[in-house]
């Protein structure tokens, strides 16, 4: 044999190797192909209620002869009656309810509000739409608000009257201990549980800690009505305020029932503006049947969540951490976040977050430049102080959604992408 036929046959081994020693380490992946942002979809009985509404011609809530045929005061009453409140005003948007929610409770112009420093975007602009001016308090690794820097903002702005605090993504904090630093400093709480429909802390249904609360119907959130919201509370003045605002203009909350009797409107019908955010018909006939389900929902999205966090920690523990429930909540899993490992460095975590999505799987880093969850990017409501918990967590915290309509097959896949794709980032380098 030639000595270029030797040459031939060691480059060719080197290659194999090589070829092999790729597989090893980067093996063949996993590939999703259904869409991660499947929303629920509407019950028939949803949808042949809005057909009727349509054909009828009587979308505008009030279109009525009374409350007890309306379409949105049934809904209302069937929230009050799954989350255990005395009043709901049903609105177009839960950013509604929040900036209603602080206006009703009392905010002047240019208050201060204490706010989770994680959080999404329209949690400020809400603040801002209502006047008020928005102080951050750090939120931990369990992506809850930090009491420790909750009680030093508490300190640091005593001119604060309102804590609004978000239960993001449904993690609740320790919600006694809020309530306790609050109501020694005078401060209202309110509280966001745009996405805690379904959760309970200590037996209750989130947002009876605060004086009011805020609910969402938008279409990645439990109840799907595209967009829409309840502002739910045990307080009457803040109902009959909130009904007001909403657009029960001319004694039109006679066709409520979930708000106080007329003694508790006063004069706001002449004090207070029509700011027109009520919600419409068609939303409130989508919503309804959705709430029956919305306990059988929460045992599947926590049991397919049980399954997918102990996969990812048996299999990439050293790498990454779920956050913790606090104790005393009953949780509603309907989406997976992650913290990856601070020795994961940054350019690893864009190889990972790259490699999920080239795989099907777009994960969000909430602390990415872009991400409308990050603090640094509300430029109409910035921090005044430095958060430096927050922005450490945020650069390494992962969201991904879990759909209900996926099967479980889909959730195995899940895991494979997310440990696969990590695995090739950390050995990227």
């Amino acid at each position: 044999m030639t000595a270029s036929k030797y040459t031939k046959l060691a480059i060719a081994a080197l290659l194999s190797a090589a070829s092999t020693n790729a597989l090893l380490t980067n093996p063949i992946r996993t590939t999703i192909t259904r869409d991660i942002k499947t929303p629920d979809p509407v019950p028939q009985s949803g949808i042949d209620e809005a057909v009727s509404l349509m054909s009828s011609g009587r979308m505008y809530r009030y279109n009525v002869p009374n409350a007890e045929e309306s379409t949105v005061s049934k809904c209302e009453v069937e929230i009050t009656k799954y989350t255990g409140h005395k009043y709901c005003v049903a609105l177009n948007s839960c950013g509604s309810a929040i900036m209603l929610m602080m206006k009703c409770a009392g905010l002047k112009p240019g208050d201060e509000v204490l706010s989770n420093a994680f959080t999404f975007g329209a949690v400020p602009s809400a603040i801002e739409h209502a006047g008020g001016k928005a102080v951050y308090v750090e939120s931990d690794y369990n992506h809850v608000m930090d009491v420790n820097d909750l009680e030093k903002k508490l300190v640091m702005y005593p001119n604060a009257k309102i804590c609004l605090i978000s239960h993001m993504r449904g993690k609740v904090a320790d919600m006694d201990a809020v309530k306790e630093a609050c109501d020694r400093h005078g401060v209202t709480l309110l509280e966001d549980c745009a996405h805690s429909l379904g959760v309970f802390w200590k037996g209750k249904h989130t947002g009876h800690v605060g004086k009011a609360s805020a609910i969402s119907s938008q279409s990645y959130k439990m109840i799907n009505s595209g967009e829409g919201g309840f502002l739910l509370t045990d307080d009457p003045d803040i109902a009959a305020k909130a009904a007001v605002y909403a657009g029960a203009y001319e004694g039109l909350a006679g066709k409520h029932i979930t708000v106080p009797g007329p003694e508790h409107f006063k004069n706001y019908p002449n004090e207070i503006p029509n700011y027109s955010l009520r919600m419409s018909a068609l939303a409130a006939a989508v919503v309804r049947p959705q709430i029956k389900t919305l306990d059988a929902r929460r045992e599947k999205y926590n049991k397919r969540y049980t399954f997918v966090t102990e996969k990812l920690v048996e299999r990439m523990g050293h790498l990454l951490s779920i956050p913790k429930n606090t104790p005393g909540m009953t949780p509603v899993h309907d989406s997976l976040q992650f913290n990856l490992s601070h020795d994961v460095t940054d350019e690893q975590v864009q190889t990972f977050l790259d490699e999920c999505a080239k795989h099907g799987l777009p994960v969000e880093l909430f602390g990415h430049k872009s991400n409308a969850r990050n603090f640094v990017n509300w430029g109409f409501a910035p921090a005044d102080d430095p958060l430096p918990l927050t922005a450490k967590m945020l650069s390494r915290a992962c969201d991904v959604r879990l759909p209900l309509m996926w099967d479980d097959e889909g959730f195995e896949d899940m895991v494979d992408v997310l440990c696969e794709s990590l695995d090739a980032a950390v050995d990227s380098d």
